[in-house]
């Protein structure tokens, strides 16, 4: 596995403040807030999708869910089309996400896992939560089942 480059991790955090940028101030309101927690992109690793190319995958932890995101490794071109839907082939299964912008050009695929982090202690304990779900989702499923 190859480590992300620095450009890689700067866009990863512009990901994370996108988020906050635009969707912070309505979180708030949302009954399953943890004010414990900030959006932070973790545990990243590159993937080399069929359609796609090469991509990151990881984990987008905010202060009211947790995301499976996919974003290109490089810039992207251009804005993306809200909505669109594109499967993504992960060794524990196939996984429908959704294109999704986060304002000012930054965008990305995801699959929002879980919708209530209320219960979450504090940051350390979602970044344990990301890792194993990235544990689980980049190692294949002996069970047969797939994904979402």
């Amino acid at each position: 596995m190859h480590a992300l480059t620095s450009e890689q991790y700067a866009r990863l955090h512009r990901l994370a403040q996108a988020w906050t940028r635009a969707h912070l101030r309505d979180a708030k309101t949302a009954p399953s807030f943890n004010p414990r927690l900030a959006a932070d992109a973790l545990c990243f690793q590159r993937y080399d999708d069929p359609v796609l190319g090469e991509q990151l995958v990881g984990a987008l932890v905010t202060p009211v869910s947790l995301w499976l995101v996919v974003v290109s490794a490089e810039e992207p071109d251009g804005p993306q089309e809200a909505g669109a839907r594109h499967w993504l082939t992960l060794p524990s299964g196939d996984y429908s996400l959704e294109t999704v912008r986060l304002g000012e050009g930054e965008w990305c695929r995801r699959l929002v896992l879980l919708e209530d982090l209320s219960d979450i202690a504090n940051r350390q304990a979602a970044s344990r939560l990301a890792q194993r779900l990235m544990q689980r989702v980049m190692i294949a499923d002996e069970g047969g089942e797939g994904g979402a």
